[in-house]
């Protein structure tokens, strides 16, 4: 592998609601403490180790990216609506994540992009209790979502390592 290094590193993974069908709370008195632990496992912790062993082996010159899934409910500035604790503090920490990656990877890989992805509502298990709430165009498929995300991949820059960004490109506010 290091006679030829990995472009990328794409993790795709998160849960909104646990296997226990816990999750996402609407209100503060549906927090526990065990389903937040779990959320962080699934959402946070889980893509750190993946960092900690594919960063390093990510081409030093030349583009290369490190993405993960995040999700625009994780953005703490465009938090309007509340709910959903566990899932929003995961994503949130899953993007100060991918900041401090990004920071650190600067110093040994200046050409390597280091980003959050929003893949819209994706027709999904994950988004299949709340689809009722997203019609007509409003709901992609994986495909569609995919192929949006890959192409925002190939326009990032290293200026844009350490943000989360949309499927259109678009920055989504910390």
């Amino acid at each position: 592998m290091r006679d030829d290094p990995p472009r990328g590193v794409i993790i795709a993974t998160g849960a909104l609601t646990l296997p226990d069908d816990g999750g996402p709370e609407k209100s503060l008195r549906q927090l526990d403490a065990e389903a937040l632990v779990e959320a962080f496992r699934i959402n946070a912790v889980g893509p750190a180790p993946i960092a900690k062993h594919f960063l390093p082996l990510l081409r030093r010159e030349g583009h290369s990216v490190f993405a993960a899934l995040g999700a625009r409910v994780g953005s703490i500035g465009d938090n309007r609506l509340g709910g959903w604790h566990g899932y929003r503090a995961s994503k949130a920490a899953l993007a100060m994540l991918l900041r401090n990656f990004a920071i650190e990877m600067d110093r040994t890989h200046p050409d390597c992009v280091v980003a959050g992805l929003h893949p819209a509502t994706v027709a999904t298990p994950l988004s299949a209790p709340f689809r009722g709430a997203v019609a007509g165009e409003g709901m992609l498929t994986p495909e569609q979502s995919a192929a949006h995300l890959l192409d925002v991949l190939e326009r990032l820059e290293p200026a844009d390592s350490g943000a989360v960004f949309d499927l259109r490109g678009a920055r989504v506010e910390p």
